[in-house]
């Protein structure tokens, strides 16, 4: 427990246990917890471990907006979570931010999405434009203020829900892997926020998977699994601890398929001269890029470097402004979505906007549908059995840990046999353990002769796993390292504590 015992409670969980609709395993088995007003109490623990259950019973959510069996006492601001009328009575006192940023914005401008908790707060104008203006020059948006959410990157999105929450000023805040999609600039704008508003009294829940910035200004450490608490302690403490230190995959890309006979294989993907823009906003700026068939290439960049925007183009999803793009022999500009989806399959950074059958085995026939592919009850197990999900078929995806659901997202793909694969943050809030095996599917496809484009803010995962890193800035390429000795920074990201040594034999041999 907190050593400033006099503070007063600010979220108190005792007892707590709760299994989902047609579950008959606890998601939550007997927790307890609480959290001071002014305390900050960090939160990890493996893929699947409970922890976004966690924050939904902390919020009130699980109370007052799902099924199932909860069972245990909720206290918020020493009032039981059943005494409150609504979820909309809660959010007076308590902020949330889930790691799918999408699902919370919904207005038109970003500047919009910011104001819009704060209208309903009866503060005055000069206020409200006050705190909008601190909040988004506090999480690096003010330079996003006029743009559509829905053109924004991955990271700009997060912080966008980071900045909607933050600018209501509740006692509580209730944050579930608020940096999992943020570059190291953005998490520590993120971190000093969250001391300043800690030093105010504001109680603060993080669950993050990443043992970086945040859960150094941490007063404690939790560490769950299985749904239950099964350690506790400072951050000195707990980053000390074997629980914590969790492998990781360890260099496991077998080596690229050789080149055709009689000289080197044409670029699977071309790139000229591209340019897009996002109403009237620049996002690419003019970009040339050639990969090679086979090769598995990590593009990396901070948020709003244009990584997104760029493998976007490789599936039809946006069109160039300028300039062309071919992949696999085809004009990806003018060929319809359905046809290249023949050849280049997309994986999302968030599986669950992938996910919408009612079983496994439906999500992954859907796609063959669409396709007219022969057989397709064997290439659906084909594909759940490489990446290791056969023996789920018949389960509803949504019961799938975030590991998991990000596994059968790419089994939806590569069911569909696509010479390309893109992974938009294929690794975003899993654990090392889910991380590596993610990055040993990716390794195998690639000896079966796939090519793989991973999109990637994780330059220590570019260093171990990809034959190419491509480093973006402002929509432009600034560094195509296409071999180990190109890139001073790959070596001393592949020597990090917890990291494989990264050798030639972990790449291909180009």
């Amino acid at each position: 427990m907190n050593p400033e015992g006099g503070r007063e409670s600010a979220l108190s969980l005792e007892g707590v246990s709760y299994i989902y609709p047609g579950s008959g395993t606890p998601a939550l088995d007997r927790i307890s917890l609480e959290i001071k007003k002014g305390e900050i109490v960090f939160v990890t623990g493996p893929t699947g471990a409970g922890k976004t259950t966690l924050c939904l019973a902390a919020s009130g959510i699980l109370h007052h907006e799902y099924g199932g069996t909860l069972e245990g006492a909720i206290t918020i601001l020493e009032k039981s979570v059943r005494d409150y009328r609504s979820m909309g009575e809660i959010g007076r006192h308590v902020g949330v931010v889930f790691d799918d940023a999408d699902a919370q914005l919904i207005f038109t401008t970003v500047e919009e999405e910011v104001a819009s908790g704060l209208e309903n707060l009866g503060i005055s104008r000069e206020e409200m434009r006050q705190r909008l203006r601190e909040v988004m020059e506090a999480t690096g948006i003010a330079d996003l203020a006029d743009r559509a959410p829905h053109t924004l990157s991955g990271g700009q999105k997060q912080r966008v829900a980071i900045a909607a929450t933050l600018a209501l000023g509740t006692e509580i805040l209730v944050l579930d892997e608020p940096t999992a999609e943020l570059d190291a600039e953005a998490t520590g704008a993120v971190s000093a926020l969250l001391r300043r508003l800690s030093g105010e009294g504001t109680a603060v829940l993080i669950v993050e998977q990443k043992l970086g910035e945040l859960a150094v200004i941490a007063d404690r450490m939790v560490l769950v699994e299985d749904g239950a608490i099964v350690a506790e302690g400072s951050p000195a403490q707990m980053l000390q601890d074997d629980l914590l230190q969790q492998p990781e995959g360890g260099g496991i890309c077998p080596p690229a398929p050789a080149a055709a006979p009689g000289g080197e294989a044409p670029p699977i993907i071309s790139v000229r001269g591209l340019v897009h823009r996002y109403d009237g906003v620049m996002a690419i700026g003019g970009l040339d890029l050639e990969v090679a068939p086979g090769e598995i290439v990590a593009v990396v960049g901070e948020n709003g470097s244009g990584k997104t925007t760029l493998v976007k183009h490789f599936n039809g999803l946006l069109r160039p402004t300028e300039g062309s793009v071919s992949v696999d022999g085809l004009d990806a500009a003018t060929v319809p979505i359905a046809e290249l989806a023949r050849h280049v399959g997309l994986v999302f950074q968030n599986p669950d906007t992938m996910l919408f059958a009612e079983t496994v085995e439906d999500e992954v026939a859907f796609g063959l549908g669409n396709i007219g592919a022969d057989d397709p009850g064997q290439s659906v197990d084909e594909a759940l059995r490489e990446v290791g999900l056969l023996h789920r078929k018949a389960a509803y995806p949504r019961s799938l840990s975030r590991g998991e659901r990000q596994r059968l997202a790419i089994a939806c793909v590569i069911a569909m046999k696509p010479n390309v694969i893109v992974l938009d943050e294929p690794t975003t809030g899993l654990d090392a353990r889910e991380s590596g095996r993610v990055m040993e599917i990716l390794g195998r496809l690639r000896q079966d002769g796939h090519t793989i484009v991973m999109v990637t803010h994780d330059m220590r995962l570019g260093a171990e796993y990809a034959d190419r890193i491509v480093r973006m800035e402002q929509g432009k390429i600034i560094r195509d390292a296409r071999t180990y000795e190109e890139e001073p920074c790959l070596k001393l990201c592949s020597t990090l504590p917890g990291r494989a040594p990264f050798t030639a034999s972990t790449r291909s041999p180009n």
